[in-house]
């Protein structure tokens, strides 16, 4: 295949040759969409049936990374575009010179070709064509996640393509600020113009540190907010800065994770790990800093950016924060930032949020309300690997984006305190084998072998870094390094750490008792035992600097925090779904402060390489900028809705998404992931942009969720200014795209409204039922009308008495392509005696 595509590539340029031989100055590669239903849409994926989704359709609403089937109908409807496209190409450029690139026929139905700006305006004015753009130039984007999430070949190609994908959407960042130098927020690096949207009204604050100028186009708002931390004295001036600055990191690494610039080099240690992209690279940012380096925030201080930022006018909202503990009170929903955010959704506002890095316990999440998108975090198929191969042949996997030693050159071990001069007689202080001062060791005897670390808390603390030890190698002429885990550092995210040396770090503990043992068994010691006299374990390094691809992705993170959604402080389960989904969060490449201080082995770098549920939220506060900039009409929950509708359960191979389950070791606990871990799936950027069918709820039908909690008309009434009349709405009665019941002790009739959004079209229904639950959803059938609304009535009934949760779907399938699936989650199912003496 690579044989022939290179051959193509030849042909492709001995012909473009030719073309510009023939005079055609202004010709360029332009892609063209047509009105015509690609093959996705015309034909659903999956058989319609009424009596539900079996096990291997569970996952088949994904378009993106499942490899699909063809029968002979889709064949022939495949064929059919292509003659319609070239039918086109022909009658439109009779006797005309043109060279066709590339035929989209599957999530699109369009093609690239090479022709000239007159050729375009000819193809534009036919009523078969839906848009005509120009192409752009691309380079690999090492911030690989675009590429994961398929934006360049789906999610980008309707708008334009990186040139506008989030043009005039801002979104606004509440975070730890930004460095307005970093080339990820530039006006200069565009073909396309950076006009700031008219709806936004927002200032840049001019300070010291952040002077006049420090931002453009693209950065068109900086503000930060610390009074509340002023106040309280803990704000450090000299650490902290008092101005929209980040002195962390954080802040512009979600910044860039959304809306950074489109094909950024990503050099970090002087090696190149190629180019990074924001999800919606043309969108807008205004930046909100209520988060500090030395202390976190206030949600004093938070509150007052979340109502600057909708006063400025942003669209979309991303926070990567999440509060410290439960919020105290009658309902976890009534808190500062959750309510400030209800009415910033009133005010057309999406609002995103990290779900909390507090998993994989049950009730983890730390991000409470319906009204807030909730992001968990993800695995994506890019991973970094190095390896150490000992003299016995023993293969350890390790982290470090570092480089190899030569060859299958293997070179002596030696740890730091068996290299401590004569001198040093504190041999046993703990420290001493981090590696953390050279003067300490004999250099002669490290010069020319690996040095051996240890990993303990201490750098979890920040009270020893990676940096320092790399500092102690190079001054003892050591060839690499190798650090092994302190048993007593688990649950600790280690993401790959670069090094300009050749290294790594042993992140399982049991791998490193393994190397240990091997080392301590291949020293030769003298007469008395203690001296040695020959280290004579070996070992070389394999680099880490070049990525590699799993098809086991997406999986859900171990410390994703997970569902049920608490309603309060007695863990009693809310019925409303959390997380809403997933995104990739684990080693994202992203933007870095120049003052940036939160990853210690990323510092004075233009990149860094982070994970967390902080940097799955970006991912989807980026893609919501692409649905708001194809539907501006859509209000906040409709964004969601499209977001979690079309979100898919299965992995790049095709099996069931899977889900961490521990700290230790967590690939070996991996189970299939639930609602309670994932959501709706893992989140599907080409298909949100075409939901076909969406789920709206508004205010009003939130204030009535809050209402309807028991003894909550005062709070409700403090916190909004409005009275609660009578209520009993739950959360399984908002017009969610999810259902979800904590407690099922009777029948339960559920009704869901749904919108269409697209072309008329035909859906049929099929479900599954949640283990000791009976469902019946009607109409099974129906027709929809663009714009026009459909009830949908589920009922519920307990089949069993359960306190385990157990879970099923509700599929809809339309006639056009498009798939709707709402996951269905039972927790408590208690069967009353008279339907218990009916199933006896």
């Amino acid at each position: 295949m690579e044989g022939f595509l290179s051959l193509y590539l030849l042909i492709l340029s001995f012909h473009g040759f030719l073309f510009w031989g023939f005079g055609q100055e202004d010709a360029a590669v332009y892609i063209v969409i047509m009105k015509q239903h690609p093959v996705t849409r015309h034909f659903g994926e999956m058989e319609f049936g009424g009596s539900g989704i079996s096990h291997v359709d569970s996952g088949s609403f994904n378009t993106l990374n499942r490899q699909r089937n063809f029968s002979s109908t889709d064949r022939n409807y495949n064929s059919y575009l292509l003659r319609l496209q070239n039918s086109l190409l022909r009658r439109t450029l009779r006797g005309e010179k043109y060279i066709k690139l590339y035929s989209y026929r599957y999530l699109i139905n369009g093609f690239s070709v090479l022709i000239t700006s007159q050729q375009a305006d000819k193809l534009l004015r036919r009523r078969e064509v839906a848009n005509v753009l120009l192409d752009f130039s691309v380079r690999t984007a090492t911030t690989h996640t675009p590429e994961f999430l398929g934006l360049p070949q789906g999610a980008w190609i309707p708008e334009g393509g990186p040139e506008v994908a989030g043009e005039g959407i801002v979104i606004g960042f509440i975070d730890t600020g930004i460095d307005p130098t970093h080339p990820s927020f530039s006006d200069k690096l565009s073909i396309n113009q950076f006009p700031v949207p008219h709806h936004f009204s927002g200032i840049c604050e001019v300070m010291r540190d952040f002077p006049a100028g420090s931002c453009n186009r693209k950065l068109i708002g900086a503000r930060h907010f610390a009074a509340s931390a002023i106040i309280r004295g803990a704000f450090n001036a000299t650490a902290d800065h008092a101005s929209p600055l980040d002195s962390d990191g954080h802040g512009t690494h979600t910044a860039s994770i959304a809306a950074g610039n489109y094909g950024i080099p990503v050099v970090v240690s002087g090696h190149h790990f190629g180019n990074a992209s924001g999800m919606a690279p043309h969108a807008h940012i205004a930046v909100y800093k209520a988060l500090y380096r030395s202390f976190g925030g206030f949600a004093a201080d938070v509150v007052a950016a979340i109502d600057q930022a909708a006063q400025d006018g942003v669209d979309i909202i991303s926070l990567s924060i999440t509060p410290n503990r439960r919020p105290p009170g009658l309902a976890t929903f009534f808190n500062p930032i959750d309510m400030s955010l209800l009415a910033a959704v009133k005010a057309g506002i999406f609002v995103v949020q990290a779900a909390g890095n507090t998993g994989p316990a049950p009730k983890s999440m730390s991000s409470f309300s319906p009204w807030i998108f909730t992001v968990g975090a993800s695995s994506h198929d890019r991973i970094y690997n190095n390896y150490l191969v000992l003299g016995n042949n023993l293969t350890i996997s390790g982290v470090g984006l570092a480089p190899g030693t030569d060859g299958n050159l293997m070179y002596p071990l030696i740890t730091a305190t068996h290299a401590l001069k004569n001198e040093t007689t504190i041999e046993n202080e703990l420290y001493l084998h981090e590696c953390q001062d050279s003067s300490l060791l004999k250099k002669k005897l490290i010069k020319g072998k690996i040095l051996v670390c240890g990993y303990s808390i201490r750098y979890v603390l920040g009270l020893s870094s990676i940096k320092q030890a790399l500092q102690t190698a190079k001054d003892t002429s050591a060839v690499g390094i190798v650090f092994y885990m302190d048993p007593f550092v688990i649950g600790f995210q280690l993401n790959p750490t670069p090094m300009p040396i050749p290294g790594l770090i042993i992140p399982s503990p049991d791998d490193s008792k393994l190397f240990l043992q091997y080392y301590n068994n291949s020293l030769h010691r003298g007469k008395n035992a203690k001296t040695i006299v020959k280290f004579g374990g070996v070992a070389r390094i394999l680099g880490g600097l070049k990525a590699n691809y799993s098809i086991s992705a997406p999986k859900v993170m171990y410390y994703s925090s997970r569902g049920p959604d608490p309603e309060d402080n007695s863990f009693l389960d809310a019925d409303i779904l959390k997380p809403n989904l997933i995104a990739p969060g684990n080693s994202i490449w992203g933007a870095w402060s120049s003052l940036g201080t939160e990853s210690a082995e990323f510092q004075g770098e233009k990149f860094a390489m982070m994970s967390g549920t902080s940097m799955a939220a970006p991912h989807v506060a980026g893609l919501a900028a692409l649905i708001k900039q194809k539907f501006p009409n859509f209000n906040p929950s409709a964004i969601a809705s499209a977001l979690s509708t079309t979100a898919t359960r299965i992995d790049k191979q095709g099996a069931m998404i899977m889900a961490q389950r521990a700290y230790s070791n967590p690939d070996s606990t991996m189970s299939p992931a639930t609602p309670f871990d994932m959501g709706s799936g893992f989140v599907n950027a080409t298909a949100a942009l075409d939901p076909g069918l969406i789920f709206e709820s508004d205010y009003g039908d939130f204030l009535s969720f809050l209402c309807g909690i028991n003894g909550s008309a005062p709070v409700v009434l403090n916190y909004t200014g409005q009275s609660c009349l009578f209520s009993t709405k739950t959360g399984s009665d908002l017009n969610l795209p999810t259902i979800t019941v904590a407690f099922l002790n009777q029948s339960r009739t559920i009704m869901r409204r749904v919108t269409n959004t697209a072309n008329d079209e035909y859906y049929s229904i099929s479900w599954s039922a949640p283990h000791g639950v009976s469902v019946s959803v009607s109409p099974t059938r129906f027709f929809i009308g663009r714009g026009q609304q459909q009830n949908l009535t589920v009922v519920l009934n307990p089949t069993m008495n359960s306190s385990y949760a157990s879970f099923g779907g509700i599929g809809i399938y339309g006639s056009q392509g498009h798939k709707v699936f709402i996951p269905l989650s039972v927790i408590m199912k208690t069967m009353n005696k008279a339907a218990s003496d009916r199933n006896d």
